[in-house]
């Protein structure tokens, strides 16, 4: 045999074997390699052939595998929306009052009871009065004798001018009698003075509420001598109905304010709780200050509202809504179809073809769940209000009929959803 028609092995020495062990195996010579480059020829060419197929136009594309989303849409219309101004407010009382003692005495009777709602003159303390009597008494008795003094000194004055007149007493008699007549009617002038104190005093002996209001904690208690110095008084009284909230906005909204004003308007202002969900009273807006915070840019305002029920309570934090103006005929759609992203502020806007199209849209004033459009909208639009998140510009949708709980339908078969073939 020939040297060039030995096999690879053959041309090699054999090893070297140790005696007792078997030779290894001689291994078969490779003849795969015609079998690869068969295999790569073959994927070229369907490579090929996938990309010189006849091209047509792409379907809209569908969501994340091959499922049609299912999405909620609402129409554009038109109507009226509320221009209105959204801030944070402080309920504050129209009116709180210290009840303090006028007189110094002690305090024999407490009417009250702490908590209690009260009328304008109901009683709430009583003093003891029997001092300030006693001194009324003696004032009437002062006056009563300064009233006799006068009386007898007018009657010789009256005998006086007469003999005068005959020159029978001196001019300076007539002239003493005189004074002494003047001094008595002073004398009773202090007397009924001093009666109409007394009487102030036993007045100010039943202290009563001057408002209408809600009495808060007592301060002192029964049996104590109260003046008019001490520092805490008896109860204050608070007013409740009607109330007030103060509360601040940005100056940019002052025009706004001062054109519903000037125009004779009462603009209408509603209270709702610290959440800013529960409604709690409505009311209107009062005044506004005089002059503008330069370290905030803000401006305060005072609303006054009814409260009736009582639902306003003194330095509650409400959220207040003031309606400024309202929007005739605009185009309104809800707020939940507003998207924010790249594009700035858009919609989906619904295609005949069942597909999706981003739309970018001018907000105007918002009202709750309804805003208006300025611009990108017309009224008859309809947009995607619930399963935005998934979607993207171009892809196909469903819409689901309004109260609907249907699942997404199943993928239609794909070269990536086809059911796995069985030997």
């Amino acid at each position: 045999m020939d040297d060039r028609t030995k096999t690879d092995y053959e041309a090699w020495p054999a090893p070297q074997t140790r005696p007792g062990v078997p030779p290894p195996a001689r291994k078969p010579a490779r003849r795969r390699r015609p079998v690869v480059v068969g295999i790569v020829l073959v994927l070229v060419v369907a490579a090929l052939a996938w990309w010189l197929r006849p091209q047509t136009a792409p379907a809209p594309s569908p969501g994340r595998g091959g499922i049609v989303p299912p999405v909620s849409t609402a129409a554009v219309q038109t109507g009226d929306i509320n221009v209105t101004i959204n801030a944070l407010g402080t309920v504050s009382s129209l009116a709180t009052v210290t009840i303090r003692s006028q007189i110094s005495g002690q305090l024999i009777r407490i009417v009250f009871t702490e908590g209690q709602t009260v009328k304008k003159g109901d009683l709430l303390a009583e003093i003891d009065s029997r001092p300030y009597q006693l001194a009324l008494a003696q004032a009437q008795g002062s006056l009563k004798r300064d009233q006799a003094l006068l009386q007898a000194a007018q009657l010789d004055l009256e005998r006086y001018q007469k003999l005068a007149q005959t020159n029978a007493i001196p001019r300076q008699q007539l002239d003493t009698q005189q004074s002494l007549v003047l001094q008595y009617q002073g004398n009773i002038l202090s007397d009924q003075a001093q009666i109409d104190t007394a009487q102030l005093n036993i007045t100010y002996c039943h202290i009563v509420s001057p408002l209408d209001g809600r009495v808060g904690l007592r301060q002192v208690d029964q049996g104590n001598y109260v003046t008019p110095g001490d520092t805490n008084g008896i109860v204050a009284v608070t007013q409740l109905a009607p109330i007030s909230v103060l509360f601040t906005t940005a100056e940019d909204n002052l025009p706004a304010i001062l054109k519903g004003v000037q125009s004779g308007a009462k603009l209408p202002i509603t209270a709702y709780d610290r959440s800013g969900t529960t409604k709690l009273t409505t009311g209107e807006l009062l005044t506004f200050d005089n002059q503008i915070d330069t370290t905030t840019g803000t401006v305060r305002l005072r609303a006054q509202f009814a409260n009736e029920r009582g639902n306003l309570f003194p330095n509650q934090f409400v959220n207040v809504e003031l309606l400024v103006d309202v929007l005739k005929g605009a185009a309104v759609m809800p707020t939940s179809a507003v998207q924010r992203g790249a594009p700035g502020t858009f919609v989906y806007l619904l295609q005949p073809d069942s597909t999706v199209k981003v739309r970018v849209i001018e907000l105007g004033p918002v009202n709750g769940e309804t805003v208006a459009v300025k611009s990108g909208l017309a009224p008859g639009d309809r947009v995607v209000v619930d399963g935005a998140d998934k979607l993207r510009d171009g892809m196909k949708i469903t819409v689901r009929e309004p109260g609907s709980t249907d699942t997404p339908p199943a993928p239609a078969p794909g070269p990536r959803n086809r059911a796995p073939r069985t030997r």
